[in-house]
């Protein structure tokens, strides 16, 4: 009979201070790294309140142009994907799916951990069978 002495639950329970300690410095050392401080803001030069119309003959003023310019540009770095944006995952959701492009490959469908083609058997196809009669039972009533 295994004794189930102190020191052996107590290891498994304590958690290494240290180690957690380390994690923890990691984890904040990489938000920082990440962090920026954004003190420009923009407006949606799309959404422009309405005003009194401007003279006709009048050209665009250079602030207007660059709105422009800018708003395209955090458009553009909106629609990238964090792999794009990031070096590496800021988070732990982040790192399921971080390196989809070695799943995305065209050998990816050679290997039989990732590519699961859809296979039937005598039983699926029968069941199908019945599925798609039943349905067309229950359409005619």
């Amino acid at each position: 009979m295994a004794s189930t002495g102190a020191k052996g639950t107590n290891e498994k329970e304590q958690k290494n201070v240290v180690h957690q300690n380390a994690i923890w410095r990691e984890t904040v050392h990489k938000e920082q790294h990440n962090q920026k401080l954004y003190i420009e803001f923009n407006y949606n030069p799309y959404k422009k309140p309405i005003t009194v119309a401007g003279k006709p003959n009048e050209k665009p003023s250079k602030k207007e142009e660059r709105g422009d310019e800018v708003f395209l540009q955090v458009y553009k770095k909106s629609q990238q994907t964090p792999n794009e944006k990031f070096e590496y995952p800021l988070t732990e959701a982040q790192e399921i799916g971080w390196y989809h492009s070695m799943q995305m490959d065209k050998d990816a469908r050679a290997d039989a951990r990732l590519h699961h083609p859809r296979s039937f058997s005598e039983i699926t196809k029968y069941m199908e069978a019945a599925w798609r009669q039943k349905e067309q039972e229950n359409l005619q009533q």
